[in-house]
């Protein structure tokens, strides 16, 4: 059974047509590269699958069920976790601070509570080992790589253990070296078997990490199709408009 269903979705801002009957799965365990220029779509496809935008038509089913989200909160109850491009971090916090930000464990000694530290960076050291990332509990963001950044926030959506995870542009503006740990964290996503999509104008770490490539075109779906069957040539001329469809 595939993981994400989307049939016929569409969504207008007024006399806007943002997307028009775009259909596409995903599978346990599969990086969809999902690419287009900008204002193709992509934002607006992802924020709909995360609860940001309600769609103007058609459906989305996870693992079988039918779904409709108002909010964020609706879609991470169903396993959909986010990354977004800015990673929403506060520099000033540590990292196990930031994994568990607003989801904060809490302790009680008689009639006070307190936030529950230990245990906040024990389980943030599981986390970052299971993403095989050097990320320590007590360091402080704002003296992080970038790739330890992407780190923090990728832990952060596994407290919920997701279902799907969307990236947006994980490797923009950031070093070789650290697009290369960014592109293992989500090979071990996948290897988790959690269904990744990620939005990237980069080719090659589309090619590098992605089993299927979806291109989007002035809010339509012009081309799904596996990886290994296509090339950044092919790619290249879906976006612009020099190939129709693929």
């Amino acid at each position: 059974m595939s993981r994400l269903v989307i049939s016929g979705l569409s969504k207008n801002f007024g006399a806007i047509q943002a997307l028009s009957d775009v259909s596409l799965s995903i599978e346990p365990g599969e990086v969809l590269g999902l690419m287009g220029d900008n204002g193709a779509g992509k934002s607006t496809l992802v924020k709909i699958i995360a609860g940001n935008f309600q769609p103007s038509g058609g459906e989305i089913r996870i693992d079988g069920k039918a779904v409709d989200f108002h909010k964020p909160i609706d879609a991470q109850r169903e396993g959909v976790e986010m990354v977004y491009q800015d990673l929403a971090l506060a520099d000033n916090l540590t990292a196990a601070s930031n994994v568990f930000l607003g989801r904060e464990p809490m302790r009680s000694l008689g009639p006070f509570k307190y936030i529950d530290y230990k245990r906040m960076n024990t389980v943030s050291a599981e986390l970052f080992k299971v993403l095989k990332s050097e990320t320590r509990p007590r360091d402080q963001v704002r003296k992080m790589s970038g790739g330890q950044r992407q780190a923090v926030a990728i832990a952060r959506t596994l407290l919920s253990e997701p279902k799907i995870v969307i990236m947006d542009e994980p490797t923009a503006a950031i070093s070789v070296r650290q697009v290369a740990e960014v592109l293992d964290l989500i090979r071990r996503l996948r290897d988790r078997g959690i269904s990744v999509i990620l939005i990237s104008h980069r080719m090659p770490d589309i090619f590098s990490v992605s089993d299927r490539i979806a291109v989007l075109r002035r809010g339509e779906l012009v081309s799904c199709k596996a990886a290994a069957d296509s090339s950044p040539e092919e790619v290249t001329g879906l976006i612009t408009g020099a190939i129709e469809t693929a």
